[in-house]
């Protein structure tokens, strides 16, 4: 038994004690959990007890952005020790599985992800975790900046899945949380220019204010996207990173893109889009689509611990692990210019 913050049912939460596997084994680690991030599926599944197919049925531990220090080895782990300082992916695969063996283990049907239904996540005390998905981070890197590695890591991994070349100009539409991620990843990745898109503009004026000498912002509400583009891309952009799920976004996105451009579907829509495959095909626009991650996790910590990525922006308030439920109200009613609340275990 150990002191959680649980999903009761829709819109339920509480601290309590709860029973969850402790046994380490010959391959895992355990872990103190230091700090812990909540993500927008976090508050979703609080406030509406599910996110597609993926239902709460019984009580779930929450959480899936963590970092933390090791207190115990398995007995075949050589590469990490207790006391080391950590962050952890959160989703484990079946490594025998197809999709696994291509090396696209975020796609495995059967994969355990933290804080997904059924799997408990990580708003306890400690876990046992996989040791070759747990990562040393260096000293000089807070937990705070770890608990930041799960989100980026998806930036990092869509601008090496695309390929992203020096020089490349690019668009995301979405100014919200993983909009962010991806811009940073993109320039960090070799991207020269970035514009941003939204129709929130206390999202944009978060962007202007922490990464505006990087990013241009752009309201779509306030004006027409594609002379601003062309303006400052004249054939178009390199790549558009769809970040927001916008129907919108999604059918119009061949107008930003330049002949042989890319464009990467991140964001999720809630019901069938449609795309004007004609328009893409004119321009022999290639389309990818992004689910998660895989093998970035490492590379996400190098970038924050280089300083080419400077997460401390995106980080907006703190609460103790005794004011979860404090924290999680203000998280699911934070206004739009907020992105990253931590709770700090220790």
């Amino acid at each position: 038994m150990m002191r959680a913050l649980v999903l009761e049912e829709k819109d339920r939460i509480q601290i309590r004690d709860i029973k969850v596997n402790e046994t380490v084994g010959p391959d895992d680690v355990k872990i103190k959990i230091a700090a812990v991030g909540i993500c927008g599926s976090d508050v979703h599944y609080y406030k509406h007890g599910k996110i597609g197919d993926f239902v709460v049925r019984e009580p779930m531990i929450l959480g899936h952005e963590a970092s933390g220090i090791i207190s115990e080895v398995g007995k075949n782990v050589t590469h990490l020790k207790a006391g080391d300082r950590v962050c952890m992916e959160p989703g484990i695969p079946n490594w025998l599985s197809r999709e696994s063996m291509l090396g696209m283990y975020n796609i495995d049907p059967s994969v355990r992800f933290w804080a997904t239904p059924p799997v408990h996540g990580c708003l306890c005390d400690t876990v046992v975790h996989p040791a070759n998905l747990t990562f040393k981070i260096p000293d000089h890197m807070t937990y705070d900046e770890a608990v930041m590695v799960e989100p980026l890591t998806l930036g990092v991994h869509v601008a090496r899945k695309v390929g992203v070349v020096p020089g490349d100009t690019a668009i995301v539409t979405g100014a919200g949380p993983i909009g962010v991620i991806i811009a940073l990843a993109a320039l960090a990745s070799g991207c020269s220019q970035v514009i941003i898109t939204d129709v929130v503009q206390a999202k944009l004026d978060l962007v202007d204010k922490a990464y505006g000498d990087r990013i241009t912002t752009f309201n779509v509400g306030d004006g027409d996207l594609k002379t601003f583009v062309h303006e400052k891309y004249p054939y178009g952009a390199d790549i558009l990173f769809e970040a927001s799920g916008s129907p919108k976004a999604i059918s119009s996105a061949a107008e930003y893109i330049a002949p042989g451009g890319k464009m990467v579907l991140i964001g999720m829509p809630q019901a069938a889009v449609p795309i004007d495959i004609v328009a893409l095909q004119v321009k022999e626009i290639i389309l990818y689509s992004i689910f998660r991650y895989a093998n970035d996790y490492q590379r996400a910590i190098n970038f924050i611990a280089s300083g080419q990525i400077d997460v401390k922006p995106l980080i907006h308030a703190h609460y103790d692990f005794e004011q979860s439920v404090e924290a999680f109200d203000f998280a699911a009613s934070a206004p739009p210019g907020v992105i990253k609340t931590i709770i700090n275990m220790i």
